[in-house]
């Protein structure tokens, strides 16, 4: 009686696995040492199948009760690529049943349901592999192992594609004019404007470990993303390694990390020597008495429950010796997972810390970790390296359970498994990926209060009038511009870039565009020939004129289409549907950018991104945004071609106008 995911439907014991080697995975999807537990069931079930008479299964007990959720279950399992059947043990029956006392736990099961075995906590591969394989010797020969198939139906074959699945990070670099995105389920990092135009993709779209050009790069589930000038630091989730993306030279490299899983606790040696445990974040910091800016890349060590520094120049840090380029170390956190705070940075504990932020200036002079497991943000000071409590969690040091979602001062304020922190420089404010409350919050580190800043709670995809009325999915990781202006966060489970104008207050999605769709290389005049291809509108298309709008040079405009067509009528979707935008007498507005998309669904408004160039050539110009359609009435076999056209008078101004302009565009196609 309870709920399946990857099956075609509930699995018995005594029917379906009766003549099976059984291994039973107890896990919970935030846990690392659940995930640091997948290669090996991985390499398990490719080298034995049903057919030979082994089985997996997944048995999800939750730690917090985000995780008991089938949907946030499903989404997991796409995430982690789990590709056997699991079952939802959300009340615990089937973990109480089994005696289980911790995660990840295994119990290795005989033909007859019998219990042979149990293994708990990571690092059992050998072990693993020896038991399965002579349980199945053993019983084999005793002709008690049956060779029927157990019925999978995976989830991710039933998945629309869309241009992001599950990002985990975001970044912004200092001008605002560029964003990094960890685009974490396609293994790929992508760089694109702050319109959403891709200018790079790097790896994806499948998991591997290579260095080399951009078309020739592959990350594993990639997280945290660091920017300067063209250097873009990544923390290589699964590979265990940090990797270095050179924009101008095109090319990918490794500066930490073996590619295995590391078990080592203290570190010291140089980068690519040193193997490193699930880093999920990076940022840039400085070390002690250093000459350069950004000498250091402190690292949320995940798996150690610690955090690193890979230091990029020589240089020194808090409580710490002269330390050579290259070499890569722990700073804070002793390794045990727990909430301790200490004024010895190597006394102190962390569990499962997931984000870094730093704010060099004073009285603040530290990094922010979002410190998962233990659902609390800390501070680690950059002068002596104390370990100190900002909010959440509780006073006991081995209580990772105190978790909630209560708006408060220090420890009265409760988060839920918080994957993001991002420090505002300009409002001296920090911001936190509450994940598994599926909130943004805010905190004020001198009165160490703790508030909602945008969610409901409610774990969907609401793009509302205000932040509190949108709805987010787990977001994992968020970043504010350097003039305090746009948040951008990795909204997780819904695939998506969701833009905070922390001034206006109001949210919108980041469209994701794709460059093949434009094919415009950058700051060259736009192409004749793809002029010449855009469909022409009939003589009878009505032209709406728009009201003159104030604009400012590199500002972005949002043209929010929304086309209304005639009752009992419907899109024919096998016409090309499209979008278009011209600048007749000003074609230098339409410089490199995409000047046209397809209209998929008129139920919905489609969104079109237009930015301004930097450098403006005249303080007016008229944008032309024009529509094709083809629809044919329900009743009759007739079939229409209808066009609109709106046209967008521009002032531009030299003042800054704010980063986003949203203007809506909307017509009624009335009978033929």
């Amino acid at each position: 009686d309870l709920q399946w995911l990857n099956t075609e439907g509930p699995i018995s014991l005594h029917k379906d696995l009766c003549g099976k080697v059984v291994v039973l995975d107890f896990f919970t999807y935030c846990c690392i040492n659940c995930l640091h537990l997948l290669p090996d069931l991985h390499a398990l079930e490719h080298q034995y199948s049903d057919k030979d008479g082994l089985v997996i299964v997944g048995v999800h007990s939750a730690k917090f009760p985000n995780e008991k959720v089938l949907d946030n279950i499903r989404s997991a399992i796409l995430r982690y690529n789990i590709v056997h059947p699991v079952v939802n043990d959300a009340d615990a029956t089937l973990w109480h049943e089994l005696e289980v006392s911790c995660w990840p736990t295994l119990v290795i099961l005989g033909p007859r349901g019998n219990m042979l075995f149990s293994l708990v906590g990571e690092g059992h591969r050998e072990k693993l592999f020896l038991f399965t394989s002579i349980a199945l010797k053993f019983y084999k020969e005793r002709g008690q192992i049956k060779d029927h198939k157990i019925g999978i139906k995976l989830y991710r074959d039933s998945l629309p594609p869309s241009p992001l699945l599950f990002p985990g990070k975001v970044t912004v670099d200092d001008s605002g004019e560029r964003l990094v995105i960890a685009d974490t389920g396609h293994h790929r990092i992508l760089v694109t404007r702050r319109n959403g135009q891709i200018l790079h993709t790097i790896g994806g779209p499948n998991s591997g470990r290579r260095d080399g050009r951009f078309s020739e790069a592959a990350f594993n589930s990639p997280q945290g993303v660091a920017i300067k000038n063209n250097v873009i630091y990544v923390a290589d989730t699964e590979n265990h390694l940090i990797r270095k993306i050179d924009l101008e030279l095109e090319m990918v490299t490794t500066v930490a990390g073996i590619g295995i899983q590391g078990v080592d606790k203290e570190g010291g040696a140089k980068g690519e020597e040193q193997p490193i445990s699930s880093p999920w974040d990076v940022v840039f910091g400085n070390s002690i008495a250093g000459t350069q800016e950004d000498d250091v890349l402190w690292i949320a060590m995940a798996g150690t429950h610690q955090v690193w520094a890979l230091m990029l120049e020589g240089g020194k840090l808090p409580k710490g010796s002269d330390l050579k380029k290259g070499v890569c170390l722990r700073f804070a956190g002793s390794g045990n997972e727990e909430n301790r705070n200490n004024a010895y940075p190597h006394k102190a504990g962390f569990a499962q810390p997931s984000g870094l932020s730093l704010a060099s200036e004073e009285p603040w002079n530290c990094l922010f970790v979002a410190d998962s497991e233990s659902s609390t943000v800390r501070t680690i000071s950059l002068k002596d390296g104390a370990v100190k409590h900002l909010v959440g969690g509780e006073r006991d040091p081995l209580n990772l359970f105190a978790f909630g979602d209560v708006d408060g001062a220090g420890i009265n304020a409760k988060l839920q498994h918080p994957l993001g922190v991002t420090w505002d420089k300009k409002r001296k404010l920090l911001y936190v990926a509450d994940s598994y409350n599926h909130k943004i919050k805010v905190v004020d580190p001198k009165m160490k209060n703790c508030a909602t800043l945008a969610g409901t709670g409610e774990a969907s995809n609401v793009i509302g009038s205000s932040f509190t009325q949108s709805t987010f999915n787990e977001p994992g990781g968020l970043c504010v511009e350097e003039n305090g202006r746009l948040m951008y966060v990795a909204d997780t489970n819904n695939h998506q870039i969701k833009v905070l104008d922390l001034e206006t207050r109001i949210l919108s999605m980041l469209p994701v565009l794709n460059p093949e769709a434009c094919d415009v290389p950058d700051n060259l005049p736009v192409q004749k020939d793809k002029i010449t291809n855009l469909p022409k509108l009939p003589k009878s298309a009505p032209n709406v004129q728009l009201p003159s709008i104030t604009v400012a040079p590199g500002q972005t405009i949002q043209f929010l289409l929304k086309l209304t067509l005639p009752p009992d009528s419907k899109l024919n979707e096998e016409a090309p549907n499209s979008w278009f935008i011209t600048a007749e007498d000003n074609t230098w507005l339409i410089q490199g950018q995409c000047p046209s998309g397809e209209i998929k669904d008129v139920s919905s408004q489609t969104i079109i991104p237009f930015q301004l160039p930097r450098s403006c050539l005249s303080a007016e110009a008229i944008l032309a945004v024009k529509a094709c359609l083809y629809y044919c009435s329900k009743g009759s076999s007739a079939c229409m071609m209808k066009g609109i056209s709106f046209s967008q008078p521009l002032q531009i101004a030299t003042t800054n106008q704010g980063s986003l302009t949203q203007v809506e565009l909307m017509h009624s196609f009335l009978t033929n």
